[in-house]
């Protein structure tokens, strides 16, 4: 009876060992599978590889919405930057974490600045041989350190929040800004005295937990994190955002002012739309074009050049006693810093090329003044003889000539000496016309004849 009852034991026994002998193996696949990171989903690669303003953000933005729509599982930022703006960074933090895609920063050169702040926003740091992160101390477009307290104590307060948020030590951060902070590094043997800025190589952001991981590629990243290095993309410059990268580089920018102020100018006082006016219309286009597609302008500074340009055209016509001209003219320079992404750098830019182009406007009106549109204004109609006219001066050479009367001297008439008609005057007589005199005196533009006999 016994045996009986202990029987369906030994059988429920038997078969709850079967049961748990099927499933383990799976279990253990599944387990193991999590634990060595086995990545579901695309790797999208985006470079953040030049100077942090409004065009890498809109960059940034493309690639992480592009990155989402296709599920993507991870997003590596592959950085090389020197910083720059402090605001766009901000910008570009926030839309790292709130992706909600799983974010690397692999820096493959520098991440200076703002880069470094960028860097720190990503859940993971990889960094290349050779790399280095930090230096993020405040400068100003010209590259002067900033020592405004307010100005430094927000961006270190900035940049330690992002340290943290990774599990980071805060007071390297705060080191990297702040140049009267002494922040000792006891994992790479280092200690930041004031008047120093910390920046690190790769090994030294390694021990400090300023790098997760050392790797010299992307795929070896994607690798890393568990992810299939065949399954990557990456996020290029389209044609318009490579075209607009170069259309505002400073230099170029500078160019494009230039050429636009000179050859519209030119063209305003050469009369005849030629060469000049199609080269300055066309600088100014590819200004506004370039930080358009850059998102640093938008419609409204089209607007604001087009109607500067038509103040400036009625200023020649319609008297104003210059109100036009000064309107136009703050339209115009208005449009142009608006389209660009710093204020300061626009007006530096405009200042140079105006120099440059008041010169060559110079030269080319000393060179073309007989066809300026000045001549509009001026009288330049003379009164000369070849014209038929006489001059007072001149009227003395016709002491002594003879010659016919065309009417009667009553005693002033028309008389012609020399096949010149003149108006002459007897001395008080009355002579006929078609009778032959003879010039005998000369008053200022006093003609005097008598009639020969």
């Amino acid at each position: 009876m016994d045996v009986k009852k202990t029987a369906p034991g030994l059988k429920a026994m038997l078969a709850f060992l079967l049961f748990a002998l099927v499933l383990l193996p799976a279990g253990g696949i599944r387990t193991m599978a999590a634990a060595t990171g086995e990545g579901i989903g695309p790797v999208f690669v985006i470079p953040v590889d030049q100077e942090i303003e409004r065009g890498l953000q809109n960059i940034l933005e493309r690639g992480f919405k592009e990155a989402k729509q296709s599920k993507a599982g991870l997003i590596i930022l592959e950085i090389n930057t020197p910083g720059g703006r402090v605001d766009t960074a901000e910008r570009i933090g926030e839309l790292i974490k709130s992706s909600g895609i799983p974010t690397v920063a692999y820096i493959n050169g520098n991440a200076a600045s703002a880069g470094a702040y960028i860097a720190l926003n990503a859940d993971k740091i990889a960094m290349a041989p050779g790399s280095m992160i930090g230096a993020a101390a405040l400068v100003d477009r010209l590259g002067t350190p900033v020592e405004d307290p307010k100005s430094v104590a927000a961006w270190k307060s900035i940049m330690a929040s992002a340290a943290q948020a990774g599990g980071r030590n805060t007071s390297i951060a705060e080191g990297m800004v702040d140049v009267n902070l002494q922040v000792n590094m006891p994992e790479i043997g280092k200690a930041k005295e004031k008047g120093q800025i910390i920046s690190l190589t790769s090994e030294e952001a390694l021990k400090t937990g300023y790098a997760d991981r050392i790797a010299s590629s992307p795929e070896e990243v994607a690798d890393w994190m568990g992810f299939a290095n065949h399954d990557m993309f990456r996020v290029d410059k389209s044609p318009a955002e490579q075209f607009a990268g170069f259309l505002t580089h400073p230099w170029v920018q500078v160019l494009l002012l230039f050429v636009g102020i000179a050859g519209i100018v030119i063209e305003l006082i050469v009369p005849g739309f030629g060469v000049p006016g199609i080269l300055g219309i066309l600088a100014f286009g590819l200004y506004f074009f370039g930080n358009y597609v850059a998102g640093f302008a938008g419609y409204e500074t089209w607007v604001l050049f087009v109607i500067g340009l038509v103040l400036l055209a009625l200023e020649l016509f319609v008297p104003s006693f210059g109100i036009l001209g000064l309107l136009g003219s703050a339209s115009l320079v208005a449009g142009v810093v608006r389209a660009a992404y710093d204020t300061t750098h626009a007006l530096l830019s405009l200042g140079i090329a105006f120099a440059a182009a008041a010169i060559v406007i110079a030269i080319v009106a000393v060179a073309f003044k007989d066809r300026g549109i000045w001549n509009k204004f001026i009288l330049n109609e003379s009164l000369t003889e070849d014209k038929g006219y006489s001059s007072v001066t001149n009227k003395e050479r016709l002491l002594g000539m003879q010659g016919t009367s065309l009417t009667p001297l009553r005693p002033a008439g028309t008389a012609l000496i020399e096949g010149e008609r003149i108006d002459v005057v007897t001395e008080g007589g009355f002579i006929e016309s078609n009778k032959p005199v003879s010039v005998i005196r000369v008053e200022g533009g006093r003609v005097v004849v008598k009639e020969l006999t």
